[in-house]
């Protein structure tokens, strides 16, 4: 069998390369998914923490100034 020719090993070579480039895109778009969902799932997490924080607040508010003032005291 004659050994293959400088441009066979170029074509092969570029074949693989083509294949590879291939995964690595296929790669790339599952992972920029997950970057999505984990971006989206930071956005509600964020949206969560301000509603509880500004329950927190109200809460807080109601609260008497004076430790030692009683709540229904006017």
């Amino acid at each position: 069998m004659p050994a293959p020719s400088r441009i066979d090993q170029i074509a092969e070579r570029v074949e693989r390369l083509l294949v590879r480039h291939e995964e690595v895109q296929r790669t790339n778009a599952l992972l920029q998914d997950q970057v999505d969902a984990l971006t989206r799932e930071r956005d509600t997490l964020k949206s969560r923490l301000a509603a509880a924080r500004t329950r927190l607040d109200a809460l807080l508010d109601q609260l008497p100034a004076d430790p030692g003032q009683d709540a229904s005291a006017p």
